[in-house]
């Protein structure tokens, strides 16, 4: 029946919200105990860490559930997705959080970060999102094969850079959680075991959706690509949605939108690479059009920070417009 699948579907949610609480919470003693900055733990520990549920998804689609075109879907429709999530929906809430704790940030609408880390990281972005998305435009298996491995090769590059350019700037640090309520040492064991459960709820919240939405789309008569391409993603981007919504409200803007930026070109490099070596990588006229709007949602924050030098909300509220002319152009092509 649909309304326990559904039920599932919350629970794996609920699972998901906990675990990236345990996770924030985690990753931010780790980046203190390993002496790196907020560049290192925002835009590679964090965005890594909470990427685990988008990535595993087209891992568990295409590779572990046999070779159908609705589990090929699934893959393609996650890894496509989960970039255009953080690139418009996940910007919105982060531009929202920013007007929602403006009283407690203290800053008004000003937002305190990095800038160079992040048009760095939205830079990156575009580029090897846009090869990943050309690549579908070609039949050739030796190019497509090139294409993946220049994006492996981007993502090691995108590492050094960060570690390079990094700046220690943790801020106020609450107590490790299991330390807090477990009466445990604070360590780099201690660290090491919250950050792995918080990981294990977020992989297998990831799993139970999975599990559920072949079930769900069959029995709604929707597609599983368009599933695929709209609550797949927007579950399991929670954590870094959430995860960005904790750092706003603590005015760790470097870290929030780190976070995000980190998972735009983690995903738009490994699970892409995994798409093109796994599939066909014929990309559907909804994915692609996904696509374009996720470039020109982060293309509209990167100018912004190029041109003004600093950021504000209204270019990370400009990612709702985005994601909403996506869902207007759904309803007229009928899902």
């Amino acid at each position: 029946m649909v309304w326990i699948d559904i039920i599932k579907l919350i629970l794996s949610l609920g699972i998901i919200l906990l675990s990236c609480e345990l996770f924030t919470n985690g990753i931010e003693w780790l980046g203190k105990k390993m002496k790196v900055g907020d560049g290192v733990v925002g835009s590679i520990f964090s965005a890594v860490g909470t990427c685990l549920p988008e990535t595993m998804i087209p891992i568990i689609a295409i590779l572990f559930s046999g070779n159908s075109s609705s589990s090929t879907d699934i893959g393609i429709g996650a890894i496509a997705g989960a970039p255009f999530m953080l690139s418009t929906l996940a910007f919105f809430i982060t531009g929202i959080s920013v007007l929602i704790f403006w009283k407690r940030r203290g800053t008004g609408m000003e937002m305190k970060l990095n800038n160079k880390i992040l048009s760095r990281d939205i830079g990156f972005f575009i580029l090897v999102y846009s090869l990943g998305i050309a690549a579908s435009f070609t039949g050739a298996g030796t190019v497509k094969a090139f294409v993946a491995l220049v994006l492996v090769a981007a993502y090691v590059y995108y590492i050094f850079l960060t570690v390079k350019h990094d700046h220690e700037s943790h801020g106020h640090l609450e107590s490790l959680y299991i330390v807090k309520y477990l009466n445990l040492k604070t360590n780099m064991a201690t660290i090491l075991f919250q950050i792995a459960l918080a990981l294990t709820g977020i992989i297998l919240g990831a799993e139970f959706f999975v599990e559920n939405i072949k079930d769900i789309s069959s029995l709604l008569g929707v597609s599983t690509l368009i599933l695929s391409l709209i609550i797949t993603p927007i579950a399991t981007e929670l954590p870094e949605k959430f995860n960005s919504i904790i750092w706003i409200s603590k005015k760790k803007d470097t870290l929030a939108l780190g976070n995000i930026t980190g998972a735009m070109v983690f995903q738009s490099c490994i699970p892409v690479f995994i798409g093109i070596l796994a599939t066909p990588w014929v990309l559907d006229e909804k994915v692609v059009v996904s696509a374009v709007l996720a470039l020109l949602s982060a293309l509209t924050s990167y100018l912004w920070i190029r041109l003004r030098g600093k950021l504000n909300p209204i270019p990370l509220l400009m990612g709702g417009a985005f994601y909403a002319i996506f869902i207007g152009y759904l309803v007229i092509r009928g899902f």
